[in-house]
């Protein structure tokens, strides 16, 4: 052998050994799978001894035997070795006769061997293993057609075997070099991490999470983690948890967790699942950030917003006042000061009902829905003005503006309009599209009116407020049944 070609040998086996590693091959010593193959291989060919041989670099051993209490042999004395090159069943009627095996201590000894008869066991990408071989102590002539298809079938078998067992190891192998990836990226973030199987049990929880509470590994695995929350946030914990794992809708909730020192954290829990190609939940994924810093400044700004509120509530309070008090000494101004009053009273309500409220101030009614903030702006009309159609978005900007334009509309109706007939009403139609919202102020049922001969001060202002401070358009019909006043604004100016 040269020096180059002996090189290459060692290469091309030390790759091939490599390869066998791939197969987890040792894991199958004595398998049963294997042994029922031998012992119908035995059969079919009527031959006492049959085998899977596994050939390595310096010795042959069999996972599976039947007929022979020897577990392996050397490479060199290996029949196997050489039917393993082949692509056909490597035959041998009389090893007696075989100027490759008249030698071989295999045959010149136990187990005497004299007829062979071995199916390569080679893999899809050419990895030669070894051979499912018969073994007869008598020479014969060969094999039957039956038994040669049989032998190569039961190969077929083992090999079909061995190509399952190793895609299963390598996708093993795959999945916990994910998972070894996943809890290193895990452990490295800020947040705590947390995964369950699909009932919702909890077995994984990152480095962070032990240290934020400082329990003890594995103590909060399966239902242990809800102890870890304020007593008093555990029922909301359980009730939102069960309700996700039921509809696989995304888990999110605000808790207060038991810190490592026994002080408790706002924190924020979220969670996702993660579904199979059916559709089916394989996993939950989750995290809890700590936000008790950014709640409790919010809290402390809630509670700025809320005393400014009141303060300027009562500025309002106190104009209305000087007002009534300036109408003493100055009776002749008292129709003018009591109009400016009313008009005050009424941006102080649309304050009131925009502004920063507690728990127990904040009004039944959605503080940012039109519908909601007219019908309490115009509650001392309760019954005769009616509001129909779509609902739309505002923000304390738009408040104010849409406060005095809708109090000026119903102070005339109540003066002039259909508000000063027992018979009379009003309706409003809000129609909100996607840019633009249109409102309708539709009086019925008042003396008749006229065009007005000049705009007094109300006209201008509900055009201030309209069109200056809101940029929208007002159309004015003055029908003989009652005024029609077309007012569109656009969505932006509503709310930011």
């Amino acid at each position: 052998m040269t020096d180059e070609f002996e090189s290459a040998y060692f290469m091309e086996e030390a790759g091939r050994n490599e390869a066998l590693q791939g197969f987890g091959l040792a894991e199958l010593l004595g398998s049963a799978e294997l042994t029922r193959i031998t012992d119908f291989a035995s059969a079919l060919c009527s031959a006492p001894i049959a085998l899977v041989s596994i050939v390595e670099s310096e010795r042959q051993w069999f996972p599976a035997r039947t007929g022979l209490d020897v577990g392996e042999t050397p490479r060199e004395t290996s029949f196997c070795a050489h039917a393993m090159l082949g692509t056909e069943i490597m035959v041998v009627p009389d090893a007696t006769k075989d100027s490759r095996f008249v030698d071989n201590p295999l045959v010149t000894g136990d187990p005497h061997i004299r007829f062979y008869a071995g199916a390569p066991l080679v893999s899809d990408d050419q990895v030669q293993l070894g051979a499912l071989c018969v073994i007869d102590r008598e020479p014969r002539a060969g094999l039957t057609a039956l038994q040669h298809d049989g032998l190569l079938v039961l190969a077929a078998n083992i090999m079909a075997l061995l190509h399952a067992r190793r895609a299963t190891r390598r996708t093993d192998r795959e999945l916990d070099e994910q998972e070894a990836k996943f809890r290193i990226l895990a452990d490295a973030m800020p947040q705590m991490v947390w995964s369950t199987r699909p009932d919702g049990f909890h077995d994984y929880y990152n480095a962070r999470w032990y240290e934020f509470t400082g329990a003890p590994a594995g103590s909060t695995d399966g239902e242990g983690w809800n102890g870890m929350f304020h007593a008093e946030d555990q029922p909301k914990a359980w009730s939102a948890w069960r309700h996700s794992l039921e509809t696989g809708a995304p888990y999110e909730i605000e808790y207060r967790l038991r810190n490592a020192d026994g002080t408790y954290r706002w924190t924020l829990g979220r969670a996702l699942p993660i579904r199979d190609r059916d559709g089916a939940i394989t996993r939950w994924f989750g995290t809890c950030t700590d936000i008790h810093d950014q709640k409790m400044i919010q809290a402390q700004r809630e509670i700025v917003a809320h005393e400014l509120s009141h303060r300027i509530k009562n500025i309002f309070a106190v104009i209305s006042g000087l007002i009534s008090f300036s109408t003493r000494h100055h009776p002749q101004i008292k129709p003018v000061a009591e109009d400016l009053r009313e008009r005050i009273l009424a941006l102080g309500r649309a304050h009131d009902f925009v502004r920063p409220h507690s728990d127990a101030s904040r009004p039944s009614a959605v503080q940012d829905s039109l519908t909601d903030m007219l019908a309490e702006l115009l509650a001392p009309y309760a019954g005769r003005i009616v509001i129909v159609g779509d609902d739309a978005t505002i923000d304390d900007r738009s408040a104010t503006p849409l406060a005095l334009l809708f109090h000026e509309l119903a102070t005339n109706a109540a003066k002039y309009g259909s508000l000063s007939s027992p018979e009379g009403d009003v309706q409003i139609l809000i129609a909100a599209a996607d840019a633009r919202v249109r409102i309708e102020w539709r009086e019925r049922g008042g003396p008749p009116v006229s065009v007005p001969t000049n705009d007094g001060f109300g006209t201008k202002l509900i055009e201030l407020s309209a069109i200056k401070q809101l940029g929208g358009r007002i159309a004015r019909d003055w029908a003989v049944d009652g005024l029609r006043l077309d007012l569109d604004l656009p969505v932006a100016a509503l709310h930011r």
